[in-house]
């Protein structure tokens, strides 16, 4: 903000100081819009995540590009034979799990996971 010395605007005429007085508004308002922008750390975040996607985007078109057509068909036949044998072990657990173990899969899993938790807690603070 460039504002004249007190001096000279005290012997300024009535419509100087109007000027003046709607300049400081002007640059004010501009200053406090500055500082909401950069005060709304959600905005920025929400931008900064918008930039980076669109970089990524660009990254891996550009890598997709470089890569060899042979290495794209491999990758792409390698993840359907993924999802086939998925699909299999899927119907495989639905026909030979016990009803009570299928039942419980849910249970199960979790109770899996704690142990691990816990054992790599356990480990961490041997440590």
């Amino acid at each position: 903000m460039t504002q004249q010395p007190f001096e000279e605007s005290s012997s300024a005429s009535p419509q100087e100081l109007r000027e003046q007085v709607e300049r400081t508004r002007h640059e004010l308002g501009e200053t406090v819009e500055a500082l909401t922008d950069k005060a709304d750390v959600k905005a920025r975040a929400q931008e900064k995540a918008a930039a980076l996607k669109v970089q990524t985007a660009e990254t891996a078109q550009k890598l997709a590009e470089k890569v060899p057509d042979p290495v794209k068909e491999k990758a792409a036949l390698a993840a359907t034979q993924v999802r086939a044998k998925a699909g299999q072990a899927e119907q495989l657990w639905q026909e030979r799990a016990p009803e009570q173990v299928r039942d419980k899969r849910k249970l199960l899993v979790a109770g899996a996971v704690a142990v691990v938790a816990l054992t790599l807690l356990s480990r961490r603070k041997r440590r």
